[in-house]
């Protein structure tokens, strides 16, 4: 199986041939995945170099001119480098483009904490109007990168990450999926936590929802959910900081007594950065260490 990051070099190459409007923002990084592309079309495919901010402000101006700019480096430098030209050249300005991170939060643990970005999401949720797509494998990384490149004018993140659930789930618009359904509480598994999260409830009397997008976040279908389950407690797993979801959750439950529990990478930072089973591992991420916190919150 191809990783995401290969399938978006090559969906987007082929997207810069059917699209005359989309262009491609390079800072280096991903630079051998577009070389075909850049040789068709020199003047839609543009590496900036080690230039993070440049980055951004060319894809901005790129913007500016009616293009639909795509632009791609690892999750740290591609939003919290160049937050100031995000918020800047993008919101400020009122245009828009489409982000393609690799990285995530600890792909590659040998790059040190520099290359690690677990704050990306959170960070962007101080900033209007953008949407966050988390894909959980790489045929669910495709529908989700050609829905953002004909996305008009919006803003669109989508964090591609090495880690992928065994098989892909349907994309069908921007709401989450019921997978499974109980009655001791929800538990929504963004992207590639899906299959650890299956492991970790497997026998358990709860609701499971799959969520491909997260922002904006869907929560008719959280309050569908706990509807259904009778039940509002509410365990949120995610691949980047923990609680990044827990206000969205609580505002789609306002209205009603719940209990919120956020799932992620911890703040403390792991100096000793080893591989990616044992992060997965360390921030309790693994399917003993889910079922060990799942079961404590609902009691299960």
């Amino acid at each position: 199986m191809d990783t995401m990051r290969e399938r978006f070099a090559a969906v987007t190459s082929r997207l810069l041939d059917e699209d005359p409007r989309l262009a491609v923002v390079l800072a280096d990084i991903g630079v051998d995945g577009f070389a075909d592309a850049a040789r068709r079309h020199p003047e839609r495919v543009v590496n900036v170099g080690i230039r993070e901010q440049l980055l951004i402000g060319v894809g901005g101006g790129l913007a500016l001119t009616g293009l639909r700019p795509v632009l791609h480096t690892f999750a740290s430098f591609l939003v919290e480098r160049p937050f100031e030209q995000l918020k800047l050249d993008f919101g400020h300005q009122g245009t828009g483009g489409v982000l393609v991170s690799a990285g995530a939060s600890y792909d590659w643990p040998s790059g040190g904490f520099t290359h690690m970005a677990p704050g990306d999401v959170a960070l962007l949720d101080t900033l209007d109007g953008w949407t966050v797509h988390v894909p959980g494998h790489p045929d669910e990384a495709e529908v989700l990168l050609r829905k953002a490149a004909a996305a008009g004018d919006d803003n669109v993140y989508v964090r591609l990450s090495v880690q992928a659930n065994e098989a892909p789930r349907p994309v069908a618009g921007a709401g989450f999926t019921a997978l499974r359904e109980g009655r001791r509480g929800v538990v929504v598994a963004v992207g590639p936590m899906l299959d650890a999260v299956l492991a970790a409830t497997e026998g358990l009397d709860v609701t499971v929802l799959y969520a491909t997008t997260v922002r904006p976040f869907d929560g008719r279908a959280l309050r569908a959910a706990a509807d259904a389950a009778g039940s509002s407690d509410v365990v949120l797993v995610e691949p980047y900081l923990a609680g990044t979801s827990t206000r969205h959750a609580g505002d789609a439950l306002a209205d009603r007594p719940h209990r919120v529990l956020g799932l992620g990478v911890g703040r403390r930072e792991l100096r000793r950065y080893g591989q990616l089973d044992e992060h997965l591992a360390a921030h309790g991420l693994d399917p003993q260490g889910l079922r060990a916190r799942i079961t404590g919150f609902l009691g299960a």
